[in-house]
């Protein structure tokens, strides 16, 4: 883009903007998140997931309130690709074999010109579900171990790694404080589920592939720029990739669009989580990675001064 090719803004220069709204958005996710607490879908709660195919589109929101009674609770209910195929998701101590029950006669009673039959169903276990939320948060965790020691191998200083991990960090913070908000506000389901754990290792990849693109051209320019103060120095190196940064984010971002758009409900999860990690993404290889990256470089030099 022809606006960045010549690119000389003072972005370290305002970091300490940067901060202040990266702090105000990691505030509110936390309270979110703790305050609400975070929405597991079926997966990391246990549960029953049918889902039940119509010969024609049927109502959702009728066969909900009809549901709720005999079901004992609320079940959540969604379209799935066309519309004649129903998501329905419930937590129940009833068999499988009852609900299932309990929805085909549901449904008959309600929609006698319309047939249905149950094309999938599958039953997860409290005992299997907290492990499978145990193994998804372990698994984040072990990625910011892995990719700290990586930036720490690859870079030399500690300074660089920390630079990354809080940025990879606090888009992951971001992320589920927006999917905390929103949950229940949006036409489309929210639950942190394994695709949503997919969604957020996939965000850690890309955030932490923009800030190596910045960090690789710091390192050449703190050789061509010797002389220069290092602030200075990683503001030339933010500008010169600006070009690469927005041109790559707008393109992820115009196909993750297209995704949520046309996808389906089943994907719309998926591709919003997308969506949200490509700007915080973006955003934070700039104003948490490259401006942690000056102050931690500026600490240093005074403690060894």
């Amino acid at each position: 883009m022809r606006i960045f090719e010549t690119a000389n803004y003072n972005i370290i220069q305002h970091r300490r903007t940067g901060y202040l709204v990266s702090g105000m958005l990691i505030i509110i996710s936390l309270v979110a998140i703790f305050g609400r607490g975070l929405q597991y879908g079926i997966d990391f709660r246990g549960g029953i997931e049918i889902v039940l195919e119509f010969e024609q589109p049927a109502t959702v929101e009728e066969l909900r309130s009809e549901l709720t009674m005999p079901l004992g609770t609320m079940p959540e209910i969604r379209r799935l690709g066309v519309g004649r195929d129903l998501l329905i998701r419930l937590d129940t101590e009833m068999s499988t074999t009852e609900v299932q029950r309990i929805i085909l006669a549901t449904a008959a009673s309600i929609f006698p010109d319309n047939p249905s039959r149950i094309i999938q169903s599958e039953n997860v276990g409290p005992s299997f579900a907290d492990d499978l939320r145990n193994a998804a948060i372990m698994s984040i965790i072990f990625a910011l171990i892995v990719i700290f020691l990586y930036i720490l191998i690859r870079f030399k200083k500690w300074s660089y790694s920390a630079g990354a991990v809080a940025a990879l960090a606090h888009d992951v913070t971001i992320t589920l404080g927006i999917f905390t908000i929103l949950h229940g506000m949006v036409p489309f389901s929210l639950d942190i589920n394994q695709v949503l754990i997919a969604a957020f290792l996939t965000i850690v990849g890309y955030s932490l592939n923009d800030t190596v693109v910045v960090f690789d051209r710091i390192r050449e320019n703190s050789l061509i720029f010797k002389t220069e103060s290092f602030d200075k120095m990683v503001n030339r190196s933010i500008n010169n990739t600006l070009s690469r940064t927005v041109i790559t984010s707008l393109t992820t971002l115009f196909v993750v669009t297209i995704l949520f758009i046309f996808g389906g409900d089943v994907l719309k999860g998926l591709s919003f989580a997308l969506i949200i990690g490509v700007i915080l993404g973006t955003y934070s290889s700039i104003f948490v990675a490259s401006a942690l990256l000056v102050d931690l470089q500026q600490k240093t030099k005074k403690n060894i001064a």
